[in-house]
């Protein structure tokens, strides 16, 4: 048996694995018409053999709410609405704990409330400062919710203390410049965490478990140290807490956590440090994706228990596939973000990229089909792969061809970029499910018209390929498409001009200046993660343009786009806006910008200015009803995996 299927045992329960559901906010907390599908999620994560579930943050009251229509935990209606989830999660044999999340300075609302009256540079209401009554009101509050949950069936709650939000902003000097008993020394910063923990402990039973989230690393100046970090841990741990979970930096560091270029278990120092301090289970968290990953954590006695949040909406059978041997079958988070976190900050439904049944369980369930069905599926790109495991899935007989001698079309880009190597776990996991399925692939297979009498319905998933830049070029200059860079087919100069500034110009910043697979030292210098920072001279000189005006990459997701133009700015990529691109010669690449003509000395360019979907074979065939068009051959523009799987998602819940 290894170390994540062990039982761990607590003072007054156990839990059945090592394996922990980390909390994450998914959209439906909100409303009573969300409770079934919230269920149906929770319930299909417990079934999937995890542990413990940990829900995403409901706040102790009004003002501690993330936003106006955030929930909270304090009334009987909460106890009722709650039931549902307790009972499932139970009846699949999990335990399930609520997260109590207090905003703080955080909450996007003018109500909002902190220890001391500082705006967080992410948020533009400033908060009040809390007078003594309101803490002790909140205090109480923290314990009056813990002690509602336990009504609901919850097997404990998770206090939030880290991330930056309100207990996080108490304990650090960074946002507490309080002169009473709540600041200044470390004793009065972590008062409020303590007496939370007290007051909770009193008010439920002794079997109810107390998890404590704390800030292990803050990642931002005049954070908590390293040495006040293990007094808090030990002083709560006396308070009772029953485990603690790690936090990892505040939403507005400037640093990557859980992001895909983070390498995988970049963070598994934090819990170590806790584990050497404390006699109480310690969780280890962020970009944790794999059984081997999680393992060796565990078998160097780093942590006790594995947290894995993403990882779980990627594939809700995670454990169980593992259990069985079976681990090549699981669909492993990728940590784009594009699906779940992306969503959650523009106030959508979480989801994720390589499973878009996540959190939408209901709303898309795959059902064995009545009527049998023989499948043409053209193209073995993302939407093509997955489409014919979905279809598969079902039940319907498939056929998939590939005009190539291999399978994955944009993947095989993707996962060449610096940052982006886990894509291939993806591609790897269609493959096999193409094994599992039984589907019948056919490489270097072209599309005939003939095949059409051959199927009962044909998917063609023909993706897209570079649009090309329209530029007059002299002197045996020409301008490189994405993908021949990437493939290394051509040669470049020191001096490379990357005309486009969306998601494929940041990715091809990253493939000239990044380091592949890069290891955690080499990331926590790059990023100065306690320590001095480490800069590499980049290998080229860059230039980036765009036509358009305004910031670069303000198209790219919201919890990565930062990330990305940070890299540019540390490898010194000079932009410019507004370019008309008129020449490309052995003098350099003439552009205008704002009228004004000026050459640029380079002796690479790089056309990422998009892409054009491959629809040449399906044009005449387009009004079949038995036809069907996904992914890029449908749309090229803004074309992503997400879009593309999704759409593979569809269209085999409707043959």
């Amino acid at each position: 048996m290894t170390m994540l299927e062990q039982q761990l045992k607590l003072k007054h329960t156990h839990l059945k694995n090592r394996l922990v559901m980390g909390s994450m906010h998914t959209g439906l907390e909100e409303g009573w018409h969300n409770r079934k599908r919230l269920r149906e999620f929770y319930k299909a994560r417990a079934k999937g053999g995890v542990a413990l579930i940990i829900t995403g943050g409901y706040s102790p009251n009004l003002r501690g709410k993330l936003t106006p229509i955030s929930s909270s935990f304090n009334s009987y209606y909460d106890v009722f609405k709650h039931k549902a989830y307790t009972d499932a999660v139970h009846k699949e044999g999990g335990k399930i704990c609520l997260q109590l999340l207090h905003a703080g300075r955080y909450a996007y609302h003018p109500f909002n409330q902190a220890p001391s009256a500082i705006k967080a540079p992410i948020n533009p209401y400033k908060p009040k400062e809390m007078s003594v009554s309101s803490i002790k009101k909140t205090i109480k509050d923290f314990a009056h919710s813990a002690y509602m949950a336990e009504k609901a069936g919850y097997d404990g709650v998770e206090i939030m203390g880290s991330e930056g939000y309100l207990i996080n902003e108490f304990m650090a000097p960074h946002t507490n410049k309080r002169s009473d008993n709540y600041g200044g020394s470390l004793e009065n910063r972590m008062r409020l965490a303590l007496e939370i923990v007290n007051t909770v402990r009193e008010k439920v039973s002794a079997s109810f478990l107390i998890i404590f989230r704390l800030s292990v690393i803050d990642l931002i100046p005049n954070g908590s140290t390293a040495d006040e970090v293990t007094q808090q841990a030990i002083a709560l741990e006396k308070a009772g807490v029953d485990i603690f979970n790690t936090g990892i930096g505040w939403h507005e560091a400037r640093v990557p956590t859980i992001a895909s270029m983070v390498p995988a278990g970049a963070f598994k120092e934090a819990s170590k440090r806790l584990k050497e301090v404390v006699n109480i289970p310690v969780i280890a968290v962020n970009r944790i994706n794999t059984p081997d990953i999680a393992n060796a954590i565990l078998a160097a006695n780093e942590a006790d228990l594995i947290s894995m949040a993403r990882p779980l909406l990627a594939d809700p059978d995670f454990f169980n596939k593992y259990d069985a041997d079976k681990s090549k079958e699981i669909n492993v988070c990728i940590g784009c973000n594009q699906g779940c976190l992306d969503h959650v900050f523009k106030n959508k439904r979480a989801t994720c990229l390589v499973n878009p049944q996540a959190a939408f369980e209901l709303d898309y369930p795959l059902n064995k089909t009545a009527t049998v069905k023989n499948v043409l599926v053209v193209g073995a790109g993302p939407a093509g792969l997955s489409a014919s495991c979905y279809l598969a899935k079902k039940g319907h007989n498939v056929t998939l061809i590939e005009k190539k001698s291999e399978m994955g079309g944009q993947f095989n880009l993707a996962m060449q970029i610096p940052g982006k190597e886990d894509f291939n776990y993806t591609l790897t996991y269609f493959i096999n499910e193409l094994k599992r399925l039984k589907v019948k692939l056919l490489l270097s297979t072209e599309f005939e018209n003939t095949m059409l009498n051959e199927y009962d319905d044909v998917v063609f998933a023909t993706g897209v390929r570079p649009r090309e830049a329209n530029i007059a070029c002299a002197d045996d200059k020409r301008v490189y498409s994405y993908d021949e860079v990437i493939r290394g087919e051509v040669q470049l100069g020191q001096s490379i001009a990357i005309l486009g500034a969306g998601g494929i110009g940041f990715d091809m910043v990253a493939f000239l200046t990044e380091q592949k697979n890069q290891s955690i030292d080499d990331f926590k210098s790059q990023w100065g993660i306690e320590c001095e920072v480490t800069t590499h001279k980049a290998p080229y000189e860059l230039y980036m343009l765009k036509r358009s005006e305004g910031r670069f990459g303000s198209e790219l997701g919201k919890t990565t786009g930062w990330i990305h133009r940070q890299v540019a700015k540390q490898h010194n990529v000079t932009q410019i806006a507004q370019c008309q691109y008129q020449r490309f010669d052995k003098n350099g690449l003439t552009i205008s910008v704002a009228g004004k003509k000026q050459t640029l000395v380079v002796d690479t360019v790089i056309a990422c200015i998009g892409q054009v979907s491959n629809s040449e074979c399906m044009a005449e065939h387009k009004e079949n009803a038995n036809v069907h068009i996904i992914g890029g051959a449908k749309l090229a523009s803004a074309i992503d995996a997400k879009r593309a799987i999704y759409e593979a998602l569809q269209v085999a819940i409707k043959i």
